[in-house]
């Protein structure tokens, strides 16, 4: 007994901790604030159209500065895309950075077929056509805007910049689009990651409409006279890292300067990727001192003798993960579309958010189920223990309020608009079960690590047998799977750190299953389906 008490003792190592991760934070927050240093950040007001940010030198001219539209891609936000409006304002240049509909901080959900020209590509077209409007009009030297785009908006833009001709150039991150020709978009950088080899093909295309010996890395006609191309692939990253990528932004900074015929400053490339996971991560490592001290500010009544060990033994361990998996993927697809047809319509207006919501509703249900059936446990309370609210409201608050902040400010959209709210608050019907269920079968983290590897591995491959039995439906539910994997590493962690000082694992599976349901609600597309 007094060595469980001890681990929630405060101590050295417990005071170590909360140093380095502080350290860490502070390093974090300045060298990020460093890259904003000396530039204006803000929202431009409008009654209509999308929410746009432009970025510029504080002390800039509105008449010398060229300007520079970014897009970000399908379930990103303009924050994702801040390392180019960032490096790109500190380079001389005005950015103009956009939410899309249904993305971000857009109250306007998106609709239409995804996988038509004629649908969404043609509302995500027609706003982006707002927003170019704009910098045409702010664009009082005549010098023309450029364009610059990630995954899905490569092809926005490209489509986009083939009807203005105020365009003089595109750079597209990770880029695919049937609209790229040998005749346009004018001056187009193509940037692809190294560990994203499917994309490479495309751009060695791309290149080769104009040349048809051309090889990556090499530029394609001159970028002064309007109909230059370069392709260019960045080192070590792939899909999401090269928005972060130095080798990325360098090669944007220098291709826009050749078209606008400019130079920028030494030092504009800043590359904040490395930044912002040093201050997530500090934050994350803090939870575990500050959870100590929870403890020991608990009453005795949720002391260490409340903590009993799930008797469950190998056998019904892997009986309740496969059974509740098998159940999910079973069961939630056919009552997803029997209620849409029912109903005549979709739960959620979020993307395959009514089968997430069931899936994740089934499995942890089931799972709790058998565990107790399992364990034989003689009742719930038995299984899941007490169930503290303070500590979960308390993860719930940092998770949200601390962590949540740094990365809706740094790294994606996070905080929410009032039209999610309800979204996240249907969704959380299917993660808090869920995340009782990881909790209780992890024990609050204090599981043997094969437990705790194995049962998120099976929950992933459950997902991933929904997707590959219906994939013309459940496509887009792999949008959920870095989010689902960030979740469980850095919440994770959070959420261990809470369970042992609340001496509970339902505190922890409470917590964090309400703020799954916050990071699935805000990372999914607002979406209705005409």
């Amino acid at each position: 007994m007094s060595g469980r008490i001890r681990e929630t003792r405060p101590g050295f190592a417990t005071a170590l901790v909360a140093a380095l991760a502080l350290a860490m934070i502070a390093l974090g927050l300045w060298r990020l604030e460093s890259s904003r240093a000396g530039l204006s950040i803000e929202r431009l007001a409008s009654t209509d159209g999308p929410p746009i940010w432009l970025y510029q030198q504080a002390d800039a001219t509105a008449e010398t500065a060229p300007i520079v539209v970014i897009a970000h891609g399908f379930a990103g936000s303009r924050q994702l895309m801040d390392a180019y409006a960032l490096t790109l304002a500190r380079a001389g240049y005005r950015v103009l950075s956009f939410d899309f509909l249904g993305h971000g901080r857009n109250r306007t959900p998106l609709s239409g077929a995804l996988d038509e020209v004629a649908g969404a590509t043609q509302r995500l077209l027609a706003e982006t056509e707002q927003v170019i409007a704009l910098a045409l009009k702010m664009d009082d030297a005549g010098t023309g805007i450029a364009l610059l785009g990630h995954s899905m908006a490569t092809d926005i833009l490209a489509r986009a910049a083939l009807r203005a001709p105020s365009v003089k150039a595109v750079v597209g991150v990770a880029v695919y689009s049937d609209a790229i020709t040998a005749t346009g978009p004018d001056n187009l950088l193509i940037l692809n990651g190294a560990w994203e080899p499917r994309l490479h093909p495309h751009a060695l295309r791309y290149l080769r409409q104009i040349d048809p010996t051309a090889e990556m890395g090499q530029t394609v006609r001159d970028p002064a006279n309007g109909l230059g191309r370069r392709a260019v692939i960045a080192p070590s990253v792939e899909h999401v890292g090269i928005l972060y990528s130095p080798t990325a932004l360098a090669e944007t900074v220098a291709w826009l300067d050749a078209t606008f015929a400019r130079a920028s400053p030494l030092g504009a490339v800043q590359a904040t990727g490395p930044w912002i996971v040093l201050l997530l991560t500090g934050i994350v490592l803090l939870a575990g001192p500050l959870a100590t001290l929870l403890a020991a500010a608990l009453p005795s009544a949720t002391g260490p003798a409340r903590f009993s060990p799930l008797r469950l033994k190998a056998g019904g361990f892997t009986a309740v993960m496969l059974i509740s998996a098998l159940g999910a993927v079973a069961l939630a697809g056919g009552l997803t579309y029997g209620l849409n047809d029912l109903l005549g319509m979709r739960l959620l207006p979020v993307l395959v958010a009514d089968y997430l919501l069931l899936h994740l509703a089934i499995q942890g249900v089931f799972a709790l189920i058998l565990a107790k059936r399992f364990s034989g446990a003689s009742g719930w309370r038995d299984l899941i223990g007490p169930a503290p609210v303070l500590p979960a409201l308390l993860l719930v608050a940092y998770g949200l309020g601390v962590f949540g902040v740094a990365l809706d400010r740094y790294g994606g959209s996070f905080i929410t608009t009032p039209e999610r709210a309800p979204i996240i608050a249907v969704l959380a019907l299917g993660a808090v079960p869920l995340m009782l269920a990881d909790a209780v079968l992890t024990e609050g983290g204090r599981a043997p690590l094969w437990r705790r590897l194995t049962l998120r591995l099976v929950f992933f491959a459950s997902l991933g047998a929904a997707v590959a039995l219906n994939p013309g439906k459940l496509f887009f539910l792999a949008i959920s799977f870095p989010v689902i994997v960030l979740f469980f590493i850095a919440y994770g962690w959070m959420g261990r750190s809470v369970a042992l000082a609340a001496r509970t694992p339902t505190a922890a599976g409470l917590g964090l299953g309400l703020c799954l349901a916050w990071a699935l609600g805000v990372t999914f597309p607002y979406f209705i389906l005409l």
